[in-house]
């Protein structure tokens, strides 16, 4: 077992709690990614409890540095807000928000166990805990600009550069897409799917097939007929969410609309 935080408080809690537990054995603990890459290399833990937010080599930053397919069961421990958390829920064995309970913790425990007997047992499930679509976000969030914090917009004087977490919505516009942010608009030459690609998806969601909003943005959404909703902005911008569209918001928020 290892304990992976830059935090000594917060390895501390899960040291203790994992003590309280007579069926775990041995636990390790690194203070940051670099250490955590050396002791999993050679200590070959079968369960990780990984901090995702840590300064120089993060918890992405681990995945990436020694490949999904050799990481130990692994659970999440995350201060990411709850869109991030509802996508880990999604594709996860199990995360462990901050600051998380007792009986949270306990719930973590029994999955995680669940999982290992599985693998011991031979069954064919991936050996690491995450699932193969957040190993590859984790993956590029760990290298610069695979996943966009800034886009750039060039114009015939100048260049622009635009803050991906500002911007509201996005709509296409022929082998263009025009991005809305802050009540300006800009012309980028690109096609939505590929922009779509770009953003984070724990915060950019498609509605429709020419608009992607930004969660953050959203004010509220009215049911409309044949299960299409209209979703309000905070700037008052009213768009459509479509319903082929719809399962994909509620994946995200993780509840039904």
């Amino acid at each position: 077992m290892l304990v992976v935080d830059d935090e000594t408080p917060a390895r501390k809690r899960l040291i203790d709690l994992l003590a309280k537990d007579q069926g775990v054995g041995r636990v390790l603990e690194a203070k940051n990614g670099v250490v955590a890459v050396k002791l999993i290399q050679e200590e070959q833990p079968d369960i990780v409890f990984l901090d995702v937010q840590m300064p120089g080599v993060d918890g992405f930053g681990v995945i990436d540095a020694l490949g999904p397919e050799n990481m130990p069961i692994t659970v999440f421990v995350t201060a990411y807000d709850r869109f991030a958390v509802q996508a880990f829920e999604t594709d996860a064995v199990d995360y462990l928000l901050k600051p998380f309970g007792d009986t949270r913790f306990e719930k973590t425990m029994e999955r995680t166990k669940a999982r290992l007997r599985q693998i011991r047992a031979g069954d064919s499930v991936d050996a690491g805990a995450i699932g193969p679509e957040l190993l590859k976000l984790a993956a590029k969030r760990a290298r610069p600009g695979e996943i966009w914090d800034w886009v750039v917009v060039r114009t015939r004087t100048a260049t622009r550069l635009i803050m991906a977490q500002d911007i509201d919505w996005i709509e296409a516009a022929g082998v263009y897409v025009t991005l809305h942010a802050g009540g300006q608009e800009f012309l980028y030459r690109a096609s939505l799917g590929s922009v779509a690609s770009r953003l984070d998806p724990f915060q950019f969601v498609r509605i429709h097939r020419s608009s992607i909003v930004n969660l953050r943005s959203v004010a509220s959404l009215e049911r409309r007929s044949h299960g299409e909703f209209e979703i309000e902005l905070k700037d008052g911008t009213r768009l459509m969410l479509s319903r082929s569209y719809r399962g994909d918001v509620e994946a995200m928020l993780g509840q039904s609309l």
